[in-house]
């Protein structure tokens, strides 16, 4: 069992109440029929182990989990930067607005968000056939 617990009954929502698309994602699940557990990482810290499980989870870098066309990142780091793992998980657990715009577990699929209505589709479908990184 992961660190994560997923129930057919409940969703988790991983997000930043910091961000728009974070506040507006969150106001999609508060109108789920599902429990909901949310986790706001601009108020509650996520450990580097928690991040090595998503990102394995959704089958993606440490690094993929990072925002790099944010602002912020771009002033603290260059384009072409090249870190090693750690580094990675050290930047997300120090800069919580650098990560991506949301994360839903639902079930036993990790679903990364990158709009509000991204979490509706998640919640239409029943996961079959549903790519876990659409960008892969």
């Amino acid at each position: 069992m992961g660190l994560f617990a997923t129930d057919k009954k409940q969703i988790t929502l991983i997000y930043n109440s910091e961000t728009s698309i974070g506040r507006q994602t969150y106001a999609y699940t508060i109108n789920s029929k599902k429990e909901i557990r949310s986790i706001d990482t601009s108020k509650t810290k996520i450990t580097g182990t928690q991040w090595t499980e998503i990102a394995e989870k959704l089958d993606v870098e440490i690094q993929d989990l990072v925002d790099k066309k944010h602002p912020n990142f771009k002033n603290l780091y260059s384009e072409d930067i090249s870190l090693e793992t750690h580094d990675w998980l050290k930047i997300l657990e120090e800069n919580p607005q650098l990560i991506q715009p949301s994360i839903l577990i639902k079930k036993e699929e990790f679903y990364l968000l990158k709009n509000p209505t991204d979490y509706l589709k998640h919640m239409e479908s029943d996961s079959a056939g549903v790519s876990r990184n659409p960008e892969k």
